[in-house]
């Protein structure tokens, strides 16, 4: 544990620094779970909403957080929680197929006045969201977040084994796609 952790989870512990603390943890994991989600949610407006979502719920359950993992770790579990959340009540809603789902996914993301996008960037997240939902996310986490897999076993609850194979049948699928456009 780092020692900016070590001294939030410190200030948590006593009642009249918690608000303080967790302030300090919204301001210095904002912008990461930001984009960690807005890899899946691709909006800008459902990726604060997510945002805000995950943020309540952490602020609601700090009093579970047992501090044996980093706080980025508990921050993230509960993001991509949220993310998945949001995507299967998103699909539900709009009750269509899964290549329809990512297809207005897609028209969404290319609309999006926050999405600046070059050619590339958009056949890359074209490419991305052909990925099945776990690998889409294992993906974005590898490759743009640099997330060791060790990390993402305890984000996640799925063995290193399985995550990198998850991402190299990821990785194989992105090609594939890229290479036939």
């Amino acid at each position: 544990m780092n020692s900016t952790d070590a001294e939030l989870i410190a200030m948590l512990a006593e009642p009249r620094q918690k608000a303080a603390a967790f302030s300090s943890i919204v301001r210095l994991y904002q912008e990461r779970i930001y984009w960690h989600i807005r890899k899946m949610v691709l909006s800008h407006e459902d990726s604060n909403d997510v945002m805000q979502n995950t943020f309540m719920k952490a602020w609601n359950g700090i009093e579970n957080f047992r501090g044996d993992s980093l706080i980025s770790t508990w921050l993230y579990r509960i993001a991509t929680n949220e993310t998945l959340t949001f995507l299967t009540s998103k699909r539900m809603k709009n009750l269509q197929l899964m290549d329809d789902e990512e297809s207005l996914m897609f028209q969404n993301l290319k609309a999006d006045s926050f999405f600046d996008g070059n050619d590339a960037e958009q056949k890359l997240q074209e490419a991305i969201l052909t990925l099945p939902e776990k690998q889409r996310l294992v993906f974005n986490m590898k490759y743009f977040e640099d997330i060791t897999y060790e990390e993402m076993e305890k984000i996640l609850g799925t063995s290193v084994g399985a995550l990198k194979a998850s991402y190299h049948f990821a990785v194989k699928k992105v090609e594939r796609f890229l290479e036939s456009e």
